[in-house]
């Protein structure tokens, strides 16, 4: 009895775990992708190394479903689909991002897998207050680097929208829509949403 008992308190088990779990470097896809099957966390996942991202506040909540209603009224007549995070998307291999939001012309597009997607055609992120340049700069890379024709940045901080467009194997500087202003798609055609509306949101 009291063996069991020592075994499953929580700090012994805690023990267990980060004493069998693979150190940051030593991390291969399978185990990455065994891990974030078991976990409700944020994770992602680059060459070897693991991120926990911070668990998402009301407002980014609020942010992000708003936005994922209106791509999806949009997107889903013309027969392609939306999702939001958590689910991964492999950049590849050795890459996985978890975008806030990402988007494919066509629900039947091969790149979309149950267990993660292999591309997309949109991606969007609600900047992280934890880590700015995360969702500014270091993913803007990312996604360039594996070829996907638009990313949206929605900043709270700056109340604004910024509309990227891959040109070659980078994004151009991009429009940023503030109050007021429609941010506008140049992948969906007659696609825009509410700046002021989005920020607002409840």
């Amino acid at each position: 009895m009291g063996r069991s008992a020592t075994l499953t308190s929580p700090g012994k088990i805690k023990k267990l775990l980060l004493e069998l779990l693979p150190d940051q470097g030593l991390w291969t896809d399978e185990k990455y992708l065994w891990l974030t099957d078991h976990t409700s966390r944020l994770v992602e996942f680059t060459d070897g190394y693991l991120e926990v991202l911070p668990m998402p506040t009301d407002k980014h909540q609020n942010i992000l479903g708003h936005l994922y209603m209106l791509f999806r009224a949009f997107v889903l007549p013309l027969g392609g689909k939306v999702q939001f995070a958590a689910l991964r998307l492999q950049l590849r291999e050795g890459k996985y991002r978890e975008p806030d939001l990402l988007l494919l012309l066509d629900a039947k597009d091969p790149r979309r897998n149950n267990r993660f997607w292999t591309g997309a055609d949109l991606v969007l992120e609600v900047v992280s207050p934890d880590n700015p340049r995360r969702d500014l700069i270091d993913k803007r890379h990312d996604y360039a680097e594996a070829g996907i024709p638009e990313y949206w940045i929605v900043d709270p901080r700056q109340q604004a929208i910024t509309v990227l467009v891959l040109k070659g194997k980078k994004y151009l500087k991009g429009t940023s829509y503030g109050r007021g202003k429609q941010a506008a798609s140049a992948l969906l055609k007659g696609f825009s949403v509410d700046v002021s509306e989005v920020f607002d949101v409840e």
